[in-house]
């Protein structure tokens, strides 16, 4: 039986001038997940990104940072998906979050792409949205005339401290979404609280 989850998306932007961006931070999370696991991405050309295969909980899955730029993003999800034949609920995209704080991250099955290009290009290019969402807290600027300049952003230590404690967290959380625990596992990070409620 294959796991309810073969493929980890992590969104970003390639590039050093955007690695330590609050854009980045889907990257920042299969980086994390590669670690724990002993996996090494490698660029692969003919899934437009940088790819690898490793076990978790004893299931195979592969872990996938598009190399596109964000809003290509489903050009690199859409070749690995059909060349291994990976359908569309069992993908699990990571990226940033504007609607949450730093230090909260948030599962989710489905849904519209809220203006994000990332999972917006995922959907239009995978036919549907019903793919997992781990998404990552980073914060508002408050007004959407500041958005852009905001996700391409640094954000500072205290904040990325708190996104990392985030990402260890749903690091964590992995045995439980590979096991199709998917209640529980909502369960753990829905209720941890790394933010303060300032």
């Amino acid at each position: 039986m294959s796991a309810p989850v073969q493929l980890i998306v992590g969104l970003g932007n390639p590039g050093g001038e955007y690695e330590q961006t609050r854009h980045n931070a889907g990257f920042w999370f299969v980086d994390a997940v590669a670690r724990s696991a002993g996996g090494s991405l490698k660029h692969e050309s003919k899934f437009h990104g940088e790819a690898c295969k490793v076990r978790l909980d004893g299931h195979e899955v592969w872990l996938l940072k598009p190399q596109t730029f964000m809003n290509r993003s489903g050009q690199a999800v859409a070749a690995l998906a059909r060349f291994y034949k990976i359908p569309l609920e069992n993908i699990l995209v990571a990226h940033d979050e504007l609607d949450l704080l730093p230090g909260v991250v948030r599962l989710k099955q489905g849904g519209g792409h809220a203006g994000h290009n990332g999972l917006r290009d995922i959907g239009s290019l995978m036919g549907g949205n019903n793919f997992l969402r781990l998404r990552i807290g980073i914060g508002h600027p408050g007004h959407a005339s500041q958005v852009t300049g905001f996700v391409l952003g640094k954000p500072p230590q205290s904040e990325r401290g708190l996104i990392e404690e985030a990402i260890a967290e749903a690091v964590a959380t992995l045995p439980l979404i590979m096991q199709g625990e998917m209640a529980r596992a909502m369960n753990r990070l829905h209720s941890n609280k790394v933010a303060s409620d300032k």
